[in-house]
């Protein structure tokens, strides 16, 4: 996914200091960086759930392979080669099932709509964690209402179904699939309901939230019944190119992760705002809108606030350049 440009690390730093300046950050010693040089563009994130502390991640477009990260070290301690499923177009989300599956979803279409279907991938999570090849099921999937752009898909921890949220031009639609997917043919996904513009998402642990990040902001949904519940505000990390999200294992934080080379990783302790129920009302209930950025009601705050500090980082790193050439 490349519609948003790199911040540059000086840029970085400068939103660093500035985001100081504004308020004292929260100390935390979980956040990681994927140190692997050839993880270049981290599209998908999703906690392991028979190594704890291990999170897997891919490129967009690469050869069909993921890695296992380690978290206490930021280090690569498997690779993982899918066989049978071809040579993927645009891998942008991942996700371990119920099932214990690892499902990569090969599923973005940067030109809304080129593609008339595209592919979800599962293979089981392996019990040791060394370099393999496996042989990967694939699944083509289409949309009730024709193609779509996405990048954010969703496997339920408890019931196993694979949810997609697209986000083509007209806004974004969180989409169903059937409750077993086929490799045999078709399968067609759903429009179930309306979310923001958004880069990656997942399901709590215990399948009771679900959680939409975008480029400056995330938001939580209660989830009942299959169906998308009252939403709230979550906490989410200022990031040079924001794009995956996932629950850590054991259910008390949320991780953000970032593409580009040395790409970090942020955990974020979850808080009173960020559960079922919790925090703001929904856009309906308060008058509010839903943009396209992802943000809701006084959420609108929070884009401009991004916007202010990127601004500001860059006017900043600007004011260097121009000292150092005066002298």
């Amino acid at each position: 996914m490349r519609s948003l440009p790199y911040v540059t690390g000086a840029a970085a730093a400068a939103a660093v200091v500035l985001l100081t300046a504004a308020g004292p950050a929260v100390a935390d010693d979980s956040d990681f960086t994927i140190k692997d040089p050839r993880v270049k563009e981290s599209s998908g994130l999703a906690a392991s759930r028979a190594h704890p502390g291990i999170y897997w991640t891919h490129n967009d477009q690469d050869e069909p392979r993921v890695f296992a990260v380690d978290s206490r070290t930021g280090e690569t301690v498997a690779t993982i080669t899918m066989t049978g499923v071809g040579k993927p177009r645009d891998m942008e989300a991942i996700s371990v099932g119920a099932d214990g599956s690892v499902y990569v979803g090969d599923i973005g279409d940067n030109l809304d709509g080129s593609w008339d279907h595209v592919w979800i991938y599962r293979f089981p999570e392996p019990k040791e964690l060394k370099d393999a090849t496996v042989r990967a099921t694939q699944f083509t999937v289409k949309y009730a209402d024709g193609a779509r752009n996405a990048e954010a898909m969703m496997v339920h921890p408890k019931t196993g179904r694979v949810y997609i949220a697209s986000k083509n031009e007209d806004g974004g639609g969180l989409y169903e699939g059937p409750a077993t997917l086929t490799a045999s043919g078709t399968n067609t996904f759903r429009r179930i309901g309306d979310v923001p513009w958004v880069t990656d998402g997942a399901f709590s642990p215990d399948g009771k939230e679900l959680v939409l990040r975008s480029y400056f902001s995330a938001r939580g949904y209660e989830w009942k019944n299959g169906r998308l519940g009252a939403d709230h505000r979550v906490r989410a990390p200022i990031q040079g190119q924001a794009e995956s999200v996932t629950y850590s294992s054991d259910g008390k934080a949320l991780m953000f992760g970032s593409e580009g080379d040395q790409s970090g990783v942020e955990r974020v302790a979850l808080d009173k705002d960020s559960v079922s129920g919790g925090g703001d009302k929904s856009p309906s209930e308060e008058g509010g809108s839903v943009a396209d950025d992802g943000i809701s009601g006084d959420g609108g705050n929070s884009l401009t606030y991004g916007v202010l500090i990127l601004g500001g980082a860059a006017a900043l790193v600007l004011g260097l350049k121009r000292l150092l050439r005066r002298r």
